[in-house]
């Protein structure tokens, strides 16, 4: 499918049907309220996440969970983010559920949007790469990221070699528009 940018969304991101690529992925709760605000919660949403890209062939290279939204940065499947919708809808249906139930809440609606960017430059993957790993310090809930348990910088540290480490985490993310005012 050809992008058009000359289509117009008024009431949605656009979510683009490109081919294999990465992607930035980030949505958030409805209202910006924190229906994740537990480690039970947070942990619920965290596995989901990552099982599902999983099951639907996402390679994840980056993620932060926090209790009213996240980011995700991965590759995507051979057939482009074709299934993108269906990823989301399933991700966002299961939490949704699973925190209204816990409050004991029948039909609350829990996600507002999400909003996915297809990332064409290495410079830019790197940026958001470093910008997801941060976040977590950037919303000022650690000191370090690698403390927060929902967040990928552990698993970067561990699956890097020290000079990707030092070079991602040194890396600007001053340029980096991502919709994050959360």
């Amino acid at each position: 499918m050809e992008k058009n940018p000359t289509i117009k969304w008024p009431h949605a991101p656009p979510h683009l049907k490109g081919d294999r690529g990465a992607y930035m992925i980030t949505a958030g709760t409805y209202l910006k309220a924190h229906y994740f605000g537990s480690r039970k919660r947070l942990k619920f949403l965290s596995n989901q996440l990552l099982e599902l890209a999983e099951e639907f062939g996402w390679r994840p290279q980056a993620w932060a969970v926090f209790s009213n939204h996240y980011h995700i940065l991965a590759s995507s499947p051979k057939d482009g983010n074709k299934h993108l919708g269906q990823f989301m809808r399933i991700l966002h249906g299961r939490s949704a559920r699973y925190v209204n139930e816990l409050d004991n809440v029948v039909g609350r609606k829990v996600w507002h949007n999400y909003w996915d960017t297809e990332i064409t430059h290495h410079s830019s993957y790197l940026a958001r790469l470093a910008y997801i790993n941060q976040n977590p310090v950037k919303h000022g809930l650690v000191r370090v990221s690698e403390d927060y348990d929902w967040c990928s910088m552990a698993w970067f540290m561990r699956n890097s070699t020290r000079a990707q480490y030092k070079f991602v985490s040194n890396f600007n993310t001053d340029l980096v528009r991502v919709i994050d005012p959360y």
